[in-house]
């Protein structure tokens, strides 16, 4: 019989970063800065605590109270000691991203075994019942951990994201002589485009929702041509809507200028948290693709539409 060999300056080495990683994913999550010495003493105790199990009269140690209490003493090296609320959030964290860590590697560990491997894992036990003997490689452990706690990190960060997105993002509504076209609108801060002759300013929508109002040879060409060629295209053919038809002249990212489509609608109706603007002194932008490619929204919103003043002029005009 071969004699078991452990290399438990490899385990430490192993524990050590992967307790490292956890506690900066932990900072980041909850949005606190670690400097990386406390982080180094604070990995460097789980490590040793690790090393601990291969030592037999320390089996005590190993107990719920016990391994609490060290994460507890982890986190309070790591970030130190600010307030109750804000040390009980970062030990939620902690442990929200160490359960996502061991639910993913047993996941993937599951995913790729053969029928065969998992059958071999059951057990039946005395009483009928039936258990399951989990075995997962060090190495196995020590290649995964990281891609999955790089896929948490990812989706976090997208969620984030979104979450910091939705709180731009409102409803608006477009009605042009009955018809009204309603979507999820960006506000964009920095979107400063207006029409240079009346100042008027233009809120960009994907001209894919007016596509059933618009002449029928623009469809597929907004991308391709001009908009001053779209233009001309209408002459001597009937549509309702050439005379709300604007040329809006803008200079892109490549600084080159170029002109967009617009249309004069009556009415925008713009709800963005718990406040609504009605404004008619503004043009539509008609933009051939898609402005989002998640779908999060389909207009980009004047930063001058959402003004009290502009609001109130809405009012003085109408």
């Amino acid at each position: 019989m071969s004699a078991l060999v452990v290399y438990i300056d490899l385990i430490f080495a192993a524990n050590l970063l992967i307790d490292g990683i956890l506690l900066w994913l932990t900072g980041w999550l909850v949005k606190l800065k670690v400097s990386w010495w406390r982080l180094f003493l604070s990995a460097l105790v789980g490590a040793l605590y690790v090393v601990m199990m291969f030592v037999p009269e320390l089996s005590f140690l190993y107990t719920f109270l016990i391994k609490f209490g060290l994460s507890v003493v982890m986190l309070w090296i790591a970030f130190g000691f600010r307030s109750l609320q804000s040390y009980l959030r970062v030990l939620g964290a902690f442990y929200i991203i160490n359960f996502a860590a061991a639910g993913g590697v047993v996941g993937i560990h599951y995913l790729l075994q053969s029928s065969g491997e998992i059958w071999n894992g059951i057990l039946f036990t005395s009483s009928g019942g039936q258990a399951y003997r989990l075995k997962i490689g060090f190495w196995f452990v020590l290649a995964v951990l990281p891609l999955v706690l790089l896929i948490f990190k990812f989706i976090q960060s997208s969620k984030n994201r979104r979450e910091r997105l939705e709180t731009y993002i409102g409803e608006v509504c477009v009605e042009i002589d009955g018809v009204s076209v309603t979507c999820p609108g960006l506000l964009d801060t920095g979107n400063r485009l207006n029409d240079p002759l009346t100042r008027i300013p233009v809120m960009v929508m994907e001209a894919s929702l007016w596509e059933g109002y618009l002449p029928a040879s623009w469809k597929g060409k907004m991308t391709q041509m001009s908009a001053d060629k779209l233009l001309l295209e209408t002459d001597g053919q009937s549509f309702a809507w050439q005379d709300r038809m604007r040329l809006v002249p803008y200079r892109g990212i490549n600084r080159g200028a170029s002109f967009m489509l617009a249309l004069k609608p009556d009415l925008v109706t713009i709800k963005l948290g718990e406040e609504s603007f009605y404004i008619q002194r503004v043009l539509i932008g008609l933009d051939g693709g898609t402005l989002s490619g998640e779908g999060a929204y389909r207009a980009i919103i004047h930063p001058d539409l959402i003004q009290k003043e502009s609001a109130a002029e809405t009012a003085v005009s109408s």
